[in-house]
């Protein structure tokens, strides 16, 4: 009983029955597609859902006459439609097969959130895609800048200058008369990586993942300048657990589920089909035109 519990849980038998699943779903359709194509049958169940639009529109079931006339259009639309298939009309409009591949694709999607996912292959998931889930780092941290356009060649040693006048001065500095007028603010309390990232670039940001906390340091390059920064505080970033970020992970799962589904759909639907691509005669021209040279 243990190892058909696990062999029902295995993600690959679940991927093998919703492509089957698909596959015969499609075939199905396909077939009754085909069936009798000059009868139309208004079901108990369409006419259900035309009063329900109609409720839901004007806020009251129809009358006799206003349902006989939604039946009416109904079978007109339907009558049309299939004319329409007939003559091929849908097989030069962009918008018309665009919406029908759409369909097809929510179709699909439908199929492939019919399994819900096992911890274990949440988990699996996690593990595999951890640097889509990985916690940041946080940083609480001040900052003085040195305007290089400003001080040209002496940039880098009026820095060094601050810094040891910083280090000197201890706590009795008023940093926020040092440096150059800066856009940013001076102080910054546990800032995500990314958050760092977004306002002074990638490098500044890992960069102050290896500096010294609790002292002044740098000159640290920013896609501004430079930067004497002290690290106050910061946390590591991590992988969380999965209760900890499982309404993303599950959200991500489906995601790659219905990716998968798609693609296994389409390679089996296209083993159905010739295909033949003609070069263009441009492509023909650029082959004379190189082989003449």
């Amino acid at each position: 009983m243990a190892k058909l519990r696990r062999l029902l849980s295995e993600p690959l038998l679940h991927f093998l029955v919703l492509g089957a699943a698909l596959f015969l779903l499609f075939r199905l359709v396909g077939d009754r597609a085909g069936e009798r194509p000059d009868e139309i049958v208004v079901s108990a169940g369409q006419i259900d859902h035309l009063v329900e639009v109609w409720a839901k529109t004007w806020q009251r079931p129809p009358t006799s006459g206003e349902l006989q006339g939604l039946i009416d259009n109904h079978i007109m639309e339907e009558i049309l439609y299939r004319e329409a298939l007939a003559l091929g009309l849908e097989r030069d409009d962009v918008i018309i097969r665009r919406r029908l591949r759409q369909k097809m694709e929510f179709l699909v999607d439908d199929f492939a959130e019919t399994v819900e996912p096992t911890d274990e292959e949440l988990e699996a998931f996690l593990r595999d895609n951890s640097e889509s889930f990985v916690v940041d780092a946080r940083l609480t941290y001040r900052q003085i800048y040195i305007n290089q356009d400003r001080r040209g060649e002496t940039a880098y040693e009026d820095a060094q200058s601050l810094l040891a006048e910083l280090t000197a001065g201890s706590a009795l500095v008023d940093t926020y008369e040092l440096g150059d007028p800066f856009p940013l603010p001076e102080g910054y309390s546990a800032s995500p990586q990314a958050e760092v990232a977004s306002l002074f670039g990638r490098e500044f940001a890992e960069a102050l993942l290896e500096l010294e906390t609790g002292r002044w340091t740098g000159p640290v390059q920013s896609g501004y300048g430079l930067h004497l920064v002290r690290i106050d505080e910061r946390t590591p970033g991590r992988m969380p657990e999965l209760a900890e970020v499982r309404g993303v992970v599950e959200r991500e799962w489906f995601a790659a589920r219905r990716a998968e589904a798609k693609s296994a759909l389409y390679e089996r639907l296209r083993e159905r089909y010739t295909i033949t691509v003609e070069p263009p005669s441009w492509a023909a021209e650029a082959q004379v035109v190189a082989g003449s040279e």
